[in-house]
């Protein structure tokens, strides 16, 4: 029967081989967050500590965890959104009694909870002395602690992404030196470090991002190397650059692994560093940070508009107006309201609002009606407030609509190819458009499009706007009719369903740093040859030496990846690692790792005939690294058992495991295990 896998397997591998392969949908941060469950908070992973559990929560609209803590029937949130509804229900069906809500920082990417939570349960917010804060709190410093049930939580001021930044680190309280999880918010993210430049005021970022340093350098990387690390965001948040789509690290890990933290023996190359690359902020972070200092109003969220408009005459032409159309974009293409904006309920909205519509603007909301409400709900996330008009009753009472066709991507081409291709304005970020267009086309990025189109642009040529899946792009149509063009329209589909027909992408090559912009020249890919095999002994020294400048991938099973893998592996799916043509894109290596070698040269053999990246295959797989790598020095990687005499001796840090959703936290034993070698997932 296995005989019987394994040859099928292969024969359906080497028929992806010889065939074109569809392209599966571009696994970006924007187009993950296109789905309704993106939109209501859900648990990532449930983390079991020493007498008490840690509940992450996801919200991926927002890119942010939040966190809730529990033991002996207590229970702590930590850096809450403003919608709390799913925090109150996990502790009423738990029958926990709250103890309050800590924040690791004044957060600016959205409202915070603080105030919800303690108009609903009447418990104290924990908040830094520095916070300046003017709602009721208690405030805290470096060394206080929360206790939590049998769980404490011990403060550590970490000042470099805002001047009041706090970190928690969590212990058993009855072994407060056993270091097991630190609720980092955003000093500390996986892959990154929270960027310094969003305070404004008194700090500059270059004062901020030298705290940072010795943050990292006098507190964060003297803790415990099996310390685990859980962040306040994830990939797709403003808060960092570069974070990577994992929702916990641990200290080790970054230490080897975060780009930043390669020059922490360098306070000026550091800071240049971290102000290295940041994306520009949406204008609401301000107004965002300065309502969660002062303390945000109380919602109700059972009436979340405000006016109900029955007409918009006298509107549509106001500048300072904003009218939000939350169909999805075929509808909007098909029929909407002069100069509305489109930015579908199946996405990210909050943020796209805060980032295109200006705070102190009137915004009205179009749509069917559920749409709506759920949108208003939503927009309190990060501070707005809602008028509305049903869309099918301003039809039904004569309002003026436009219609708006959408190319498809065979057209399209077909223009580009003859020669006779209007404009085509890619509106997604310059990393994204450098990783991977469609061809000689213009980066305009979404968030400034409004302000600088008219300069770079003729009002009367036609303009088409492409971006990945056609959200930014039917976004961009709106705000391009708002600037003055009336010849606009998007792709349909975006780069995805460009990619699932089969046109060819480019990107932009790297220039020598003294090259001229000519030798910069956009290159198709195409097939070049068979990949490379690396020995262990060899992908040892590249993790050790250089870090950060490869990809290993792991193919196996998710359990056995958990078990065992060499540091810094993604576990991916063997079908979207050939199917998604992301991973195309690149120019650090991609390693691909199995158990014996077998499939990852099949894969890598599969991926090379499509890339110019360097793509290489693990020799003899986990087995071979494990009996090479991994023998000779395996008690580096076991746990010391804790030392029972001499109080004086040091306690060893224990690493708490790591468990989903669903599954069974592992039981508590009185007595220390005995090390055990863990297997390689073979």
């Amino acid at each position: 029967m296995f005989t019987r896998f394994i040859t099928g397997l292969f024969i359906v591998l080497l028929c992806c081989f010889c065939m074109p392969v569809s392209a599966a949908t571009l696994a970006d941060s924007e187009s993950a967050s296109h789905s309704e469950a993106a939109a209501q908070y859900q648990i990532e992973s449930s983390y079991f500590g020493t007498d008490y559990k840690i509940v992450q929560l996801k919200l991926g609209v927002l890119s942010h965890y939040s966190y809730l803590v529990v033991s002996d029937g207590k229970i702590l949130v930590v850096d809450p959104g403003r919608d709390v509804q799913a925090y109150l229900d996990y502790a009423a069906k738990e029958k926990l009694e709250w103890v309050g809500t800590f924040l690791t920082h004044s957060h600016a990417d959205f409202v915070a909870g603080h105030r919800e939570m303690e108009f609903s349960t009447g418990t104290p917010i924990f908040a830094s002395h520095n916070s300046g804060a003017l709602y009721p709190h208690r405030a805290i410093k470096n060394g206080d602690t929360i206790a939590v049930g049998k769980a404490l939580i011990t403060i550590m001021e970490t000042p470099g992404h805002t001047p009041d930044g706090l970190c928690g680190l969590v212990s058993p309280a009855a072994d407060p030196m056993r270091q097991e999880f630190l609720f980092s918010g955003d000093t500390l993210f996986v892959g990154s470090l929270g960027r310094p430049d969003l305070m404004g005021g008194s700090y500059s970022a270059a004062e901020l991002a030298s705290m940072m340093f010795d943050t990292w350098n006098n507190k964060l990387s003297k803790l415990s190397d099996n310390t685990v690390v859980l962040p306040a965001h994830g990939a797709g948040s403003l808060c960092g650059a570069n974070l990577r789509d994992e929702p916990s690290s641990t200290i080790g890990q970054e230490k080897t692994s975060n780009a930043y933290l390669k020059y922490v023996n360098d306070r000026s190359a550091f800071i240049a560093k971290i102000l290295t690359g940041l994306e520009p902020a949406p204008q609401y972070f301000g107004e965002n940070a300065r309502m969660n200092r002062v303390g945000p109003e109380k919602v109700d969220w059972e009436n979340p508009l405000e006016q109900r408009l029955t007409s918009l005459d006298g509107l549509v032409e106001q500048k300072d107006i904003y009218i939000i159309d939350l169909r999805d974009a075929a509808a909007y293409s098909e029929k909407h309201i002069p100069r509305s904006v489109n930015i579908a309920l199946n996405g990210r909205l909050e943020s796209w609002t805060g980032t295109v519509v200006p705070f102190r603007s009137r915004l009205i909301l179009t749509g069917s009606m559920p749409e709506i409400f759920l949108a208003g709900k939503r927009l309190k996330r990060v501070g707005y407030n809602a008028d509305y008009i049903v869309f099918d009753e301003y039809v039904a009472a004569g309002g003026v609509t436009e219609a708006v066709k959408m190319v498809t991507a065979g057209d399209l081409y077909k223009l580009m190819r003859a020669g006779k291709a209007p404009v085509i304005v890619d509106v997604r970020k310059p990393s994204e458009w450098m990783g991977m267009k469609i061809g000689e086309v213009l980066n305009l990025p979404l968030d400034t499009l409004e302000a600088k189109a008219a300069q770079s642009l003729n009002k009367n040529e036609p303009v088409v706007a492409v971006c990945n899946s056609s959200f930014r792009s039917n976004l961009a149509v709106g705000l391009l009719n708002r600037a003055g063009f009336k010849n606009s329209t998007s792709m349909q589909g975006g780069a995805e369903a460009w990619i699932e027909a089969g046109f060819p992408v480019v990107r932009v090559a790297d220039a020598h740093p003294a090259a001229t912009v000519e030798t910069a020249a956009p290159q198709e890919y195409r097939n070049l040859g068979l990949p490379e095999r690396i020995a262990p002994s060899q992908l040892q020294q590249m993790i050790k030496d250089l870090p950060g400048t490869f990809e290993i991938i792991d193919v196996r099973p998710a359990d056995q990846v958990r078990d065992y893998n060499p540091t810094g592996a993604k576990a991916v799916d063997i079908g979207d690692l050939i199917e998604n043509q992301t991973w195309l894109a690149g120019d650090v290596p991609l390693i691909i790792v199995d158990r014996d070698g077998t499939l990852a040269m099949i894969v890598a053999g599969i991926l090379s005939r499509k890339t110019r990246r360097p793509i290489k295959a693990l020799k003899g797989g986990i087995e071979a690294y494990w009996n090479e790598v991994e023998t000779g020095f395996i008690r580096d990687r076991i746990l010391p058992v804790a030392p029972t005499s001499s109080k004086d001796q040091p306690q060893p840090v224990l690493t708490a495991p790591v468990v989903t959703p669903g599954s069974t936290p592992p039981a508590q034993t009185p007595a220390a295990p005995k090390p055990v070698r863990k297997g390689a997932g073979c």
